[in-house]
């Protein structure tokens, strides 16, 4: 297991819990999809995984080592993260900025070396965005810049990659790009966690998922499993359908039509 996490509990204020007993494990090359509703804690969970934030009870053990005993360049060796909406102001080019994800591995007062180029380069060609290389990151597109986020993690060598919401605000071709990346870097053996507020996301690539409600785990296992009805009417507080679609060769998840039946052309 790259990540285990057990009987994890956190509060802001001491008092109401945020999220609590949650626990769940990771393995290298797994892809694990988090959904659930906006302000239920998955971004809360996600900081006291890379130790951000300190759990009030339970664990966080990274590759067999507690992420408290940890310091933040040890976490950052392990574990490459891409933030939801993350934009640069500055016009930093793209090799720089992505340079910058080669920092636990570069002593105080010390510049890149060579290595650390070659590793910047090689997190470029991994996901296919060479040609980003000098492109000003304050210039890119929505789908551009999470790219390159998720290079700059890369550079890191992570063995967990998290991403907190990476398809958010990205065009349904840019979201594929990110989701054909996720499994790419699956299959070379990372783990990746991955909070989502698509289930078809995560039928498309997870290997396990889970479903955060009211602070609890209200569903955990195959994508299949958990991704229900009835799940995401308690998580979410809407009627889906959830089929298999032949042609698409995959479930898929469909909300129901809240406005009633139109027909085309209708005011």
């Amino acid at each position: 297991m790259i990540l285990n996490i057990e009987h994890a509990s956190f509060s802001y204020d001491g008092i109401t819990k945020q999220f609590e007993d949650i626990s769940f494990s990771l393995r290298r090359g797994e892809v694990f999809s988090l959904l659930g509703r906006n302000g239920t804690g998955k971004s809360t969970l996600i900081k006291c995984i890379l130790n951000i934030l300190t759990l009030q009870e339970g664990a966080v053990e990274i590759d067999g080592r507690r992420v408290g005993g940890m310091r933040p360049d040890e976490v950052a060796r392990e574990v490459g993260y891409v933030p939801q909406g993350h934009r640069s102001v500055f016009p930093f080019a793209a090799i720089d900025f992505v340079l910058m994800g080669r920092a636990p591995h570069i002593s105080t007062f010390s510049v890149p070396g060579e290595e650390d180029y070659e590793k910047a380069e090689e997190a470029f060609a991994r996901i296919g965005i060479s040609h980003l290389r000098e492109k000003p990151i304050s210039e890119m597109s929505g789908g551009e810049a999470q790219m390159v986020m998720i290079a700059r993690a890369l550079a890191q060598e992570p063995s967990l990659l998290i991403l907190d919401e990476p398809t958010s605000h990205l065009d349904i071709g840019n979201q594929m790009k990110v989701i054909a990346a996720v499994d790419s870097l699956a299959a070379d053996g990372i783990a990746i966690l991955m909070s989502t507020h698509f289930p078809d996301h995560a039928f498309l690539v997870s290997h396990s998922a889970a479903i955060l409600e009211s602070g609890r785990l209200i569903a955990r296992g195959l994508a299949e499993d958990v991704i229900t009805k009835e799940n995401l009417r308690e998580a979410y507080g809407v009627d889906v359908c959830v089929h298999y679609i032949e042609e698409a060769e995959r479930m898929v998840c469909v909300p129901t039509n809240p406005c009633g039946y139109r027909p085309r052309g209708a005011a």
